[in-house]
């Protein structure tokens, strides 16, 4: 009979675990552990060969079981390999992919991860964290440590129960804050029977959002840094793939109340973004956010819009038109459930996925107690690149972008090329330097050039005096002072050479006779053969 591989030892509940049939002590299974236990059993039951058939998944578009062969791990993600080219690892960000690892391999397990990749994920792991999203608040750290190490279905258990395992009591108690769990278990109960998990996961695939969950195909590696306060899922609406488009992303954040300058700005940056192949990451508020995804959506490439209430609210209302295009272009992402309005917390914690997302976050506009800085501190602690938009000194909504360039924790950014050359992997996405325009002053060799300096303007001075000054010999200033004259540099006058006055660009005044009428020319006489006025012979008159 096959065996499934990759399922590591699961912590022990009291009473051993619910429906779960252990193996023989000393059992070898898949990585090589002892113990351990066995998974999908009545599927390899039925499927000898130890492979498993394609189920469709919960939300009705993504398939269970399925092997991404297609696309398979995306070049800059780990997949269990080791860190690739351009990764972070646990330092300060590179000029590479920021992803922050793969699933965990008690998530591996849970969703049924083999060697080979596949996604085992049964509709009772979407379904128990569909409910969790229900019962907790959006990054609760909390809850995200009792889902890793024991996974959803089991956490439902015990918040069903009102019991949490003892081992993880003792372990909250060590937190250098050490939670209230009763408070938080009685909070989680009441809203956990409320929940209906079956009905959000139809409702989801009839308005056409998917969810997905870590280890799912589409699912972004780099939210596993985040911790325990990685999203349970995600809820998702639109077309484009939210994995690959977060490969090569970044965040354009900014303030709601927007100067006309900063709109501007935005706009410009969602516009160079998406021409250059990278993705606009945002929150699709008024101002700064919704210019960048107007710039992005001219494009055709697609924009991120990361939102604090379900992907079926819309929020801001008047930007409604606005995500319906970028639903056909791009997608719409929230952890919240569908039905959930925002507030100010959700908000607030909502900014950490903007950061987690994108490779490098850029602040076009923000004041000194703006939102803006909060995903900024969120990029700054992920070890991603930030950068920033100077304004007027003048302008209260650029004070926050100035203090974060005083402070010297972003980098000043003027253009979108000057963001991707900071955020781009190295040898792909740099960009060439800006260089002011050549002059033909440039073009002189430096002799000529301490000649050139040492002419004076007023006045004049000889060869002799000059060629002192310039640090040259007499000769050389002599040729020097002859290619100048001739390139128009310098004249000769009685007094000596001079510097030739340079004109000016700008018109001059008209004098008395230019103000005077043209004179009014002289009538002449046709030609005799009139078809000489013309290029080619007239219309006859019946033709006009």
């Amino acid at each position: 009979m096959g065996r499934l591989e990759g399922e590591p030892n699961r912590k022990e509940w009291p009473g051993g675990e619910p429906n779960r049939k252990k193996q023989p002590e000393g059992e070898l299974i898949g990585n090589g552990r002892p113990g351990g236990e066995s998974i999908g059993k009545d599927r390899l039951d039925r499927e000898p060969t130890g492979r498993v058939p394609i189920e469709r998944g919960p939300t009705g578009g993504e398939p269970i079981g399925r092997e991404p062969t297609g696309r398979g791990p995306i070049a800059g993600e780990v997949t269990g390999r080791g860190p690739t080219q351009g990764e972070v690892t646990g330092g300060g960000p590179t000029q590479g992919e920021v992803t922050g690892g793969g699933p965990t391999e008690g998530e591996q397990a849970r969703a049924g991860m083999g060697s080979a990749g596949r996604m085992l994920a049964s509709r009772e792991e979407y379904e128990a964290r569909a409910a969790l999203m229900r019962a907790a608040d959006v990054g609760d750290p909390i809850m995200g440590r009792l889902v890793t190490q024991y996974g959803a279905p089991e956490a439902v258990e015990a918040i069903r129960a009102r019991r949490l395992p003892p081992d993880f009591i003792a372990q909250e108690s060590q937190q250098k804050h050490p939670p209230n769990l009763t408070t938080r278990l009685n909070a989680w109960y009441a809203r956990l029977v409320m929940a209906n998990p079956k009905a959000d996961l139809e409702a989801g695939g009839r308005s056409g959002a998917r969810l997905i969950i870590p280890g799912s195909p589409e699912w972004p590696t780099q939210l596993n840094q985040l911790g325990p306060s990685r999203p349970l899922g995600l809820w998702l609406h639109g077309t484009a793939d939210l994995r690959f488009s977060c490969l090569k992303s970044v965040a354009v954040v900014g303030a709601r109340a927007a100067t006309a300058y900063g709109v501007h700005i935005a706009a410009e940056f969602g516009v160079g973004l998406g021409e250059s192949g990278w993705t606009v990451v945002s929150g699709g508020a008024f101002g700064v956010d919704g210019a960048a995804h107007r710039g992005a959506l001219a494009t055709d490439w697609p924009t991120v819009v990361v939102l604090a209430c379900g992907v079926d609210v819309c929020y801001p209302s008047g930007h409604d038109t606005l995500f319906a295009a970028v639903r056909d272009q791009g997608v719409v992402v929230s952890e919240c459930p569908p039905g959930v309005h925002p507030t100010r917390a959700r908000f607030l914690i909502r900014n950490r996925l903007i950061a987690a997302l994108s490779r490098g976050t850029i602040v076009v506009e923000a004041a000194l107690r703006s939102g803006a800085l909060n995903t900024a501190s969120h990029a700054l602690a992920l070890n991603r690149h930030l950068g920033a938009v100077p304004g007027p000194i003048t302008s209260g909504m650029s004070a926050g972008c100035h203090k974060l360039l005083r402070d010297r924790k972003a980098v000043c950014i003027t253009s979108p090329e000057e963001m991707i050359d900071l955020v781009g992997v190295m040898g792909d996405d740099l960009v060439s330097h800006t260089r002011a325009p050549a002059v033909p002053r440039d073009k002189l060799n430096e002799p000529t050039k301490r000649v050139l300096d040492a002419v004076p303007s007023r006045g004049g001075a000889g060869p002799a005096s000059i060629a002192v000054a310039a640090g040259v010999g007499l000769d050389a200033a002599l040729s020097a002072l002859g290619g100048l004259a001739a390139a128009g540099y310098i004249e000769r006058t009685t007094s000596g050479w001079r510097l030739r006055k340079q004109t000016t660009t700008y018109p001059k005044a008209p004098d008395s006779a230019a103000l005077e009428p043209p004179p009014t020319p002289e009538p002449q006489d046709p030609p005799e053969d009139p078809t000489l006025m013309y290029d080619s012979p007239p219309l006859p008159v019946e033709n006009l």
